[in-house]
């Protein structure tokens, strides 16, 4: 029997599809990523905001589609939309064999059986329970580089966001079982190990009483075989002097940091519900600058949030301006039904919305070629990724540049390089947001 996995949404979700996948293939099903030779179909769903809830329907509707012209005898949906619109996915897509929620994932064989058998399924466990993962995982991300989901759920309760009512309350996973998998993963060739979670700079304080990130990354650091650790997700307020000397003092800690900050105008901090105000905002990026000063900070803002105005966002434009991010993304703010910011009064038309939006990024652009401009002339450690077509040309990542969100570095190379290679090279162009250099012989 074939199983086509699909995995939507963000990194802690695709972590949630390795573990099922490496279950899957303990039972004995054959994995295939080819959808016209699958008889089962695994979908792990987003519905983090309007366009992913949107991408998960149709995924769901075109494998559907499948049922009746293909192989495929078994449709399987899980992941977050499935748990927020289980009733719904039941009525208006009945494609659909069998529904496992987000804490419910370690069922997934015992879901595709059970649709396989021709019988509907439905899994969902309180959003308290966090699954044991009691299998290896079947990476994705190519081996030389994983994701390691330290934590589950979230306790912030931002007034624009579902995932605590999709995801649940903030679980930390025990660092024994993290130490486990980590070991795990280096013995089977990864080389960088990217910790995320919806907040990973909690982890530990709902098990061990205090925030324990500082000693897992310790830890961690201890293993052979991993070059680069990096940190996602890390919410400002909870940064402190300790992480800070644990990243400057551990050479296998990338100097990099992911600070999702969402908005400067207090007004709008406060309506969104996050703890920090502006003023400290300037002084944690202050202070991570003064103390690593090669530290790349990558940050996420949310422009057109109901009761923006026009002086919050240039506001926003004069804060981007004056801190300089190494990396920033900016969505624009989509109202999620159940969250008091969807109905809040004065929401922004999506035209603001947008032309707010692309103002950010164009300033953020000028910010960003400039930073890379600075790079020429430097020596900086590449983990290899792959190679373009023309001989001797490889694609790269610097310390600053995680999977799928930053941008690359080209490495012209005489000796072949393979993929997961850490090699250095002298940065000698920049091109927009992306590097050219020469390999270090």
């Amino acid at each position: 029997m074939k199983l086509l996995f699909v995995s939507l949404g963000c990194d802690k979700n695709l972590v949630d599809s390795e573990v099922m996948l490496g279950l899957i293939r303990d039972r004995g099903w054959e994995i295939t990523d080819d959808e016209n030779e699958a008889e089962a179909v695994v979908v792990n769903t987003c519905c983090f905001i309007h366009d992913a809830k949107e991408e998960s329907i149709n995924t769901l509707i075109e494998i559907g589609e499948l049922k009746k012209t293909g192989k495929v005898k078994v449709l399987v949906a899980a992941g977050c939309l499935a748990q927020r619109y289980h009733d719904e996915i039941k009525e208006e897509l009945p494609e659909v064999d069998a529904i496992i929620g987000t804490t419910a994932y370690e069922h997934i064989v015992e879901a595709v059986e059970t649709a396989w058998n021709g019988k509907n399924y439905e899994k969902l466990e309180e959003l308290s329970y966090l699954p044991k993962n009691e299998t290896t995982r079947i990476t994705t991300t190519g081996g030389h580089y994983a994701y390691l989901k330290i934590a589950e759920g979230c306790d912030k309760h931002c007034t624009y966001c579902i995932i605590p009512k999709i995801r649940g309350d903030f679980r930390s996973v025990p660092m024994e079982k993290l130490l486990e998998e980590a070991s795990y993963l280096a013995l089977n060739g990864v080389k960088e190990l990217i910790l995320v979670a919806q907040e990973t700079t909690l982890y530990g304080k709902d098990i061990y009483g205090e925030k324990k990130l500082p000693e897992l990354l310790r830890e961690l650091c201890k293993i052979s075989g991993l070059e680069w650790i990096r940190l996602l997700y890390c919410y400002p307020e909870e940064i402190t002097d300790e992480l800070i000397q644990v990243i400057r003092e551990e050479n296998k800690i990338c100097n990099y940091l992911d600070m999702p900050i969402q908005h400067c105008a207090d007004s709008i901090l406060k309506r969104m519900g996050r703890r920090t105000s502006k003023a400290e905002l300037v002084e944690i990026v202050t202070r991570l600058r003064r103390e690593i000063p090669d530290i790349c900070l990558r940050t996420t803002l949310i422009t057109g949030f109901p009761g923006e105005t026009e002086e919050d966002h240039k506001e926003l434009l004069d804060f981007v301006d004056a801190m300089e991010f190494d990396r920033l993304g900016v969505f624009t703010y989509s109202p999620e039904e159940n969250t008091a910011a969807a109905k809040m009064e004065n929401q922004i038309d999506e035209k603001v919305k947008c032309r707010r939006q692309q103002e950010l990024m164009e300033l953020q652009q000028e910010i960003a070629f400039e930073k890379a401009e600075d790079s020429e002339g430097r020596r900086l450690m590449v983990m290899i990724e792959g190679s373009l077509p023309e001989d001797g040309v490889y694609i790269g990542r610097t310390y600053k540049d995680a999977p799928k969100v930053d941008g690359y570095i080209f490495v012209n190379s005489e000796r072949e390089l393979l993929s997961g290679e850490l090699v250095p090279v002298y940065v000698t162009d920049a091109k927009d947001y992306d590097l050219i250099g020469e390999l270090i012989q």
